[in-house]
């Protein structure tokens, strides 16, 4: 048990941040983050565009498309990435302009080297959105950390399962990790606002939050009126927004390192709250339990 207890603090002491520049520290999130980051471009490579034939580089115009769920979903990721190289660096001890610069900036350039795999795939194209929703995730960590040095709103994710990709699993997804990245008919993207953060002097729990959220139905790919054939109803597009109660899972009170790691990493989803949903086709609904 002593031996457990030893290890277990060991470990903490390895997650504390650095009180100054720790070059080995910073040395070692460098290689991981380019051996990762140029590991998951092969490997996309190889899994998503090698069986697809190669054109010279060019752009599309897709911005209409998928109701915006796809611009939503890179910034998001381009936040987050971001938000966790930054996070990485100031745990090696780096000052905070070379976090913003250097750790910050991850996302937006990864993003965009798979934008630079789309251009020359004759598949697909390079989107001037999705570089535009890639900097727009950049610049949401970049300001806030500028403006109030603390995250106040936080972009968060949830998915539920839907009927659509029963009908179409070859573009929605047939196992939940394919539908969770595939199926924009359950996903929604949160706008998680910390009310603490926004009036130190209230009583707020730190941890409490308000979230608008953003979600769309109906969606079934690009060609619309090819793919209703398989659907026993033609489905109907509509935006859905919502508005619900969250948590700041990085405002909870704690000393242990180990736990403030799993709150930030959790800190990317949207927890199950009652929620409230409109939507211009069909009005206003109640969730008891939403996510």
């Amino acid at each position: 048990m002593s031996q457990s207890v030893l290890a277990q603090n060991s470990f903490d002491t390895f997650l504390k941040p650095s009180d100054s520049l720790n070059q080995k520290r910073q040395n070692s999130v460098f290689i991981t983050e380019a051996v990762l980051a140029s590991g998951a471009l092969i490997g996309l490579n190889q899994l998503w565009y090698a069986d697809y034939p190669k054109s010279d580089f060019h752009f599309i115009n897709d911005n209409s498309q998928w109701m915006q769920m796809d611009k939503l979903g890179h910034l998001y990721s381009a936040y987050h990435i971001g938000r966790f190289g930054a996070e990485a660096l100031n745990w090696s001890g780096t000052s905070q302009k070379n976090q913003l610069i250097y750790g910050a900036g991850l996302g937006f350039v990864f993003l965009t080297a798979v934008e630079v795999m789309d251009g020359f795939s004759e598949e697909w194209g390079a989107s001037m959105g999705d570089v535009v929703a890639n900097a727009s995730g950049t610049a949401l960590y970049v300001s806030q950390e500028l403006i109030w040095n603390e995250q106040r709103i936080t972009p968060k994710f949830s998915f539920h399962t839907t009927e659509y990709a029963n009908y179409k699993p070859d573009l929605l997804g047939s196992t939940l990790p394919e539908q969770i990245l595939k199926d924009y008919n359950g996903q929604t993207y949160w706008f998680s606002a910390n009310l603490h953060s926004f009036s130190k002097k209230s009583k707020i729990p730190k941890w409490f939050n308000v979230a608008l959220g953003y979600g769309a139905e109906g969606l079934i790919g690009e060609n619309d009126d090819k793919n209703t054939l398989i659907f026993p109803i033609k489905p109907e597009k509509h935006r859905q927004f919502y508005l619900s109660l969250d948590l700041d899972l990085t405002k909870i009170s704690t000393k242990s390192h180990f736990l403030k790691t799993i709150f930030s990493v959790l800190n990317t989803v949207k927890i199950p709250a009652p929620t409230l949903e409109y939507s211009p086709q069909r009005g206003f609904k109640f969730h008891a339990l939403y996510f």
